[in-house]
C-alpha cells in the first residue's frame, strides 16, 4: 500500500450502468453537446449509425462519476484522458472496470475500461489525489 491508501494492481468495483435514451440525451444536454446525432435518430441514422449514441463529453463524466463514486468527496481528479471506441446506443450496458497502476504520496493514477456487448467504449488513464479532511 503506498502512503496515500491506494496499492498498484488493486482493481475497483465493477459499476454497469444500463443505457438508455433518455441518459444519452440528458447528458448531451448537460454537456451542451447539440449535436444531432446524440438526440435525433433519423439524424443519427442518416449519418450511419443505428441510433443516437452517447457523446465524449457524457463519457468523460460518467468515467469521472466512476472514479468518485470510489473515492468518495476526497477524491480531486487531476486529468482524465481517454480514448473512444465502440459507440453506445440505446440498450447497451456499459461495464466500466479499473486498477490502479500508479500511487504514491504526489498521486494516484487509474486505468479505466468501459465496454459493452460489442467490444470497448473507451479506456481511460485518470490521475487524482486526495485532499484531507478538515479538522
Amino acid at each position: 500500500m503506498s502512503s496515500n491508501g491506494f496499492t498498484p494492481g488493486e482493481t475497483l468495483p465493477v459499476l454497469d450502468i444500463p443505457i438508455d435514451r433518455a441518459f444519452i440525451v440528458a447528458g448531451a444536454i448537460a454537456s451542451q453537446d447539440f449535436e444531432d446525432v446524440h438526440h435525433d435518430p433519423d439524424a443519427a441514422i442518416n449519418r450511419g449509425t443505428p441510433d443516437i449514441f452517447i457523446s465524449i463529453n457524457t463519457t468523460n463524466g460518467v468515467v469521472g462519476r466512476y472514479i468518485t463514486d470510489w473515492t468518495g468527496p476526497a477524491a480531486r481528479l487531476r486529468s482524465v484522458s481517454l480514448r473512444l471506441g465502440m459507440p453506445l446506443h440505446p440498450g447497451d450496458v456499459l461495464h466500466l472496470t479499473g486498477e490502479i497502476i500508479a500511487a504514491d504520496a504526489a498521486g494516484t493514477t487509474v486505468k479505466v475500461t468501459g465496454s459493452h456487448s460489442r467490444g470497448i467504449h473507451v479506456t481511460a488513464t485518470v490521475n487524482l489525489t486526495r485532499q484531507e479532511a478538515a479538522a
